[in-house]
């Protein structure tokens, strides 16, 4: 295999052609490695072919690494702007219609909108980044053990005090697709492989991948993936002798960036990076012993600085209040259908929009929809790349990622097949009790980005060393990537008109009811069914305090005090749960004064100073219920109707009455 990296002048060898010279098939795996690594040391250059070994390829050997961002071409201006138009392309269904939500994922999206809204509250009034009460009052909200995505809310501020969190998360969206396009297209590009056009379409697939745009239905934190390339190269980098402090300390200030964005995608990275780095620590350890002791020394570096800054928010995160132990079973149980590695996402322009129904859990979570196409090119570029020990392992760890996808049951075409999977012996440990499986699926897209790229190298260097064979390399591997990618192609986002935030919000009349010893109590109050509180006290950036949340928030069962697993609710309470039955249709009960003392408890609890309720799906049994719990009607004013109960909550020897008097 023939690679080929950057000059001195930032030119492909190709356009400044470097001394060649033959080198063993051992040598040519090294070159590729060091490649793939992150830049070819040529301070210590590669020893003469042993005699009697077999002499086969060439390998041009890039002069010196050049930094990422230096000698842009008009070729990676428009890789650039391609993937920005692709993200855009995606988006715009939000960028037109700033009234519109995200259909498949509405509740999600509202909670990052909140979140965006927390961050810009953190640099504003300075309040701790870590904890919030403006939620899920009066218990509150772990921050940390919730994706806040500080790492993104915090530069988005201006853009969020400016026009608000709605158009916050556009740009928190939009950015993160395109980002990571272009990450991936720098590293690809700059240390991987000399060919503009093989970067562009790994890291064309690796950011518009099935599951990304899945994701991209109301996940922006785990779209933002812009950090991982970036965190396997400086890993690699680490084995350079004589950099260990510099190497370490960038390592260590790109695992905390992403610490504070998405730790389920760190922790996907770090597994694959490790399974990686000790393969071929493993199959060039004779060769290469230096590189083992300079690896460590960085790796400790590195591993100090990400402890200290990690240390106090891990902390609260798993020993905070608000904190929980790993997600509910029932979540651990979420796995990647088999049937699903084959089929083609709803998605995609050549998906199914019946295939979530059988082979996924929700159109946000098909994750291993890569269809046939992509399945046998994969594993044909496998197959044309075998000589080489780092794709070889690539594969490998693409398989693992397959199989740990399964969940701890595997299903074939919606169906159990009752054989276990390899997750059932894993989802009981720590850290990865929290982590949901069918997304390691997800890491299977960057594996798949890096092997086309080397394919199409591959196949560049083959047209260009042997020019008989170029017409039908050509359109082999144009006709396969076609094939492969093109009933990939992503269909824009699809988006429903929202709700708007009520005048009685909007025009800030609730400050007649709120203060810092009273909440707004919704009805119902916000779960994981009902999230547009959450963009109401978003809107009035936080300074509106709600009971009731949607949110990761520990299972307080009283059946099982025990269990403090992770519920994606605040722990039922009597008013709560009868709104929410209602809501869902569910037959209104007969109001008896012990309902009214339920009521009138749990409104103390969250300190309520008004009840709103908004027009929507049941709203008059809704409204009817809640005025003979509460014995009085409400007010209709600023587009909801509103309880003021402050008499009632205040005053301790209050009590709720049958005639309309408390």
């Amino acid at each position: 295999m023939t690679i080929t990296g950057f000059d001195a002048t930032g030119q492909t060898a190709g356009e400044n052609v470097l001394p060649s010279r033959q080198v063993t098939a051992a040598e040519d795996l090294d070159a590729e490695l060091r490649a793939l690594e992150g830049g070819i040391d040529t301070a210590a250059p590669l020893a003469p072919a042993p005699v009697g070994e077999k002499v086969d390829e060439q390998v041009t050997v890039p002069a010196r690494r050049r930094p990422l961002w230096q000698v842009v071409t008009w070729r990676d201006v428009l890789a650039i702007a391609s993937f920005l138009g692709v993200a855009l392309f995606v988006t715009a269904p939000l960028w037109l219609n700033l009234d519109h939500e995200l259909r498949d994922d509405p509740q999600d999206q509202a909670f990052f909108e909140w979140m965006l809204a927390h961050g810009a509250r953190v640099l504003t009034d300075g309040v701790y980044p870590f904890f919030s009460d403006r939620m899920n009052y009066p218990d509150g909200v772990n921050m940390m053990a919730n994706t806040s995505v500080l790492a993104v809310s915090l530069p988005l501020t201006p853009i969020t005090l400016a026009f608000g969190p709605h158009v916050a998360f556009n740009v928190f969206l939009t950015g993160a697709l395109s980002l990571t396009g272009v990450s991936w297209y720098l590293v690809l590009s700059r240390r991987v492989v000399a060919s503009r056009l093989a970067a562009w379409v790994g890291a064309l697939f690796a950011a518009f991948a099935p599951s990304m745009i899945a994701h991209a239905t109301g996940h922006p934190n785990i779209v933002s993936q812009f950090l991982v390339p970036l965190i396997i190269w400086r890993t690699l980098e680490l084995r350079v002798p004589g950099r260990a402090v510099r190497n370490g300390l960038l390592l260590g200030g790109l695992l905390v960036w992403q610490a504070f964005i998405n730790l389920e995608i760190l922790l996907m990275t770090a597994i694959g990076v490790g399974v990686f780095c000790l393969v071929m620590g493993l199959v060039r350890h004779r060769r290469h012993r230096g590189e083992v002791l300079a690896f460590l020394r960085g790796l400790t570096i590195a591993a100090a600085v990400t402890i200290a800054a990690l240390a106090y928010p891990l902390s609260v995160q798993f020993f905070g209040p608000q904190s929980y132990q790993g997600l509910s079973v029932y979540v651990r149980s979420f796995g990647s259908d088999l049937g699903s590695f084959t089929a083609y996402s709803t998605h995609s322009v050549a998906g199914n929009p019946l295939v979530p129904l059988t082979l996924a859990q929700n159109p946000s979570e098909q994750n291993a929809f890569f269809g046939w196409g992509l399945v046998v090119l994969f594993f044909g570029l496998m197959l044309w790349l075998r000589r080489s020990a780092a794709v070889l392992t690539l594969g490998f760890l693409a398989l693992l990622f397959g199989a740990m996808s399964l969940g701890p049951r595997i299903y074939l075409d919606g169906k159990d097949t009752g054989v276990p999977g390899i997750w059932a012996f894993l989802h009981h440990l720590p850290v990865l009790n929290s982590a949901v499986p069918t997304r390691w699926a997800m890491a299977i897209a960057p594996i798949v980005g890096i092997v086309l790229a080397l394919g199409c190298q591959r196949a560049a260097d083959q047209v260009r060393t042997q020019p008989h064979t170029r017409g039908p390399i050509r359109v082999a591997m144009i006709t396969a990537v076609a094939m492969a990618l093109v009933p990939l192609v992503p269909v824009q986002l699809t988006t429903v008109k929202m709700d708007p935030v009520p005048e009685f919000v909007t025009s800030g009349a609730w400050r007649q009811y709120v203060d810092d010893n009273h909440t707004v109590v919704t009805l119902p109050l916000p779960d994981n069914f009902y999230s547009d509180p959450l963009r109401w006290s978003a809107y009035t950036k936080q300074d509106m305090r709600i009971a009731g949340g949607y949110a990761l928030l520990p299972n307080q069962d009283p059946q099982d005090p025990a269990d403090r697993t992770a519920a994606f609710a605040p722990p039922w309470r009597p008013t709560s749960g009868l709104m929410a039955s209602i809501r869902r249709g569910n037959p209104t009960p007969d109001v008896t004064d012990a309902r009214r003392e339920m009521t009138l408890a749990d409104l103390r609890y969250w300190k309520a100073g008004v009840v709103v309720l908004t027009p929507q799906t049941r709203d008059i049994e809704m409204l009817r219920t809640m005025s003979d719990l509460l014995g009085f009607r409400p007010t209709w004013t600023g587009g909801v109707w509103m309880w003021d109960v402050r008499n009632l909550v205040d005053n301790p020897d209050a009590v709720v009455s049958t005639d309309g008097d408390s």
